[in-house]
């Protein structure tokens, strides 16, 4: 079993490209490179659990699942291109996107993030 908490070190993670055709990823500004780790699940599962972090810069994408996250370190703005709502996050905020939501990631300070995600038909 994985525990994480704000600040935790999240140990080794794997460079992931803006390149999934179903997030249809937009780089907005700045050069944002992401990384990150599955722990449990993945593909070929209803769901998925692990480790995400980003560097500064501000991207667009189509979420891939219901997600609930907890930062762990860093500061963003996650916004819903939908409505307009803007979430500021932080080390220990928590936040639910959906499954097939348009986002906007403004990310002013480096993010480590651990996630849940599920999805009916699999990942």
């Amino acid at each position: 079993m994985h525990c994480y908490k704000p600040g935790d070190d999240v140990g080794q993670l794997e460079h992931w490209p803006f390149d999934n055709p179903g997030s249809d990823y937009r780089i907005k500004e700045g050069s944002p490179r992401a990384s990150g780790r599955i722990d449990l699940g993945g593909p070929g599962n209803t769901t998925r659990f692990g480790i995400w972090r980003c560097t500064k810069g501000i991207f667009e994408c189509t979420e891939q699942g219901d997600e609930l996250m907890t930062i762990l370190s860093g500061r963003c703005r996650l916004i819903d291109t939908a409505n307009g709502i803007v979430n500021e996050l932080a080390a220990g905020d928590s936040i639910l996107t959906r499954d097939g939501s348009r986002v906007t990631w403004e990310i002013t300070e480096e993010v480590t993030k651990v996630f849940f995600g599920c999805k009916a038909e699999g990942f």
